[in-house]
């Protein structure tokens, strides 16, 4: 049954992208039932009526929809729920008299704004340089006009469920992007409508991916382990493959 906890907070704080940051900690007694986004907002209410900042934090659906709730709760990315984002968090998921240490995305490729909101404008430069269907494919078709095997209408809308909200990047050690990229790849490449492209695309967001400063797949798997939507890694394998028959047709 949902009960009062205590639990004492250890949240980042940062004014600027070049500021110094450094953790501050926040006693709190909240209900179990309250979310964890939530519990935020009251901590705000409770900073501003002291006169001081609140903590910045991104959020918008609250839905597991939009990515953005990029929270890293006890070291791991969105927190200690399995195949759940940030928002999605609820406090029963703590104990009471626990510390829990809130950070932001801790990669290259997301820079820190202010306190817990990076940057992710770097996901959105990576799908502008390929992730997207340009050729004419006329009309809006019927549904199931298009002939597609199950199998790979299965695995396209799988890899189609990536958010991009970072947590992959934000798990590897190297700061990969791979997983991220190989979903986007290969929601496009398994469908007929995607393979025109498929050689072009690969090439584009793996070179600007390498651009924006993330680094390189070692295989950990920590990606899939931490992704709120379970990605499999197998994407990874396809992307490979993919942009070793581009390079082979150049």
């Amino acid at each position: 049954m949902d009960k009062d906890i205590k639990v004492t907070l250890k949240v980042w704080r940062q004014k600027g992208p070049k500021a110094k940051g450094q953790f501050e900690t926040y006693p709190m007694e909240i209900h179990q039932s309250v979310s964890f986004l939530e519990m935020l907002d009251i901590l705000n209410e409770r900073l501003v009526k002291e006169g001081k900042e609140p903590i910045v934090f991104d959020h918008d659906c609250r839905e597991g929809i939009c990515g953005m709730c990029s929270l890293y709760v006890n070291g791991h990315p969105h927190g200690p729920a399995t195949g759940a984002t940030t928002c999605q968090l609820y406090m029963r998921r703590f104990h009471d008299g626990e510390t829990i240490t809130i950070e932001p995305w801790r990669s290259a490729g997301f820079p820190v704004i202010r306190d817990l909101m990076v940057d992710r404008s770097a996901y959105d430069k990576i799908m502008q340089a390929g992730g997207f269907v340009s050729v004419n494919t006329g009309g809006v078709p019927d549904a199931n006009a298009i002939p597609i095997p199950k199998k790979n209408a299965d695995l396209a809308m799988d890899a189609a469920a990536c958010i991009g909200c970072g947590a992959c990047a934000a798990a590897c050690k190297n700061g990969s992007a791979m997983l991220f990229v190989s979903a986007k790849v290969s929601q496009l490449a398994l469908l007929p409508q995607g393979r025109v492209e498929a050689a072009r695309r690969a090439k584009a967001m793996v070179a600007k991916m390498d651009e924006l400063g993330f680094g390189n797949c070692t295989n950990t798997r920590a990606c899939e382990m931490e992704c709120p939507k379970n990605i499999s890694v197998s994407n990874i394998a396809r992307l490979n493959r993919e942009f070793l028959k581009a390079k082979l047709k150049d």
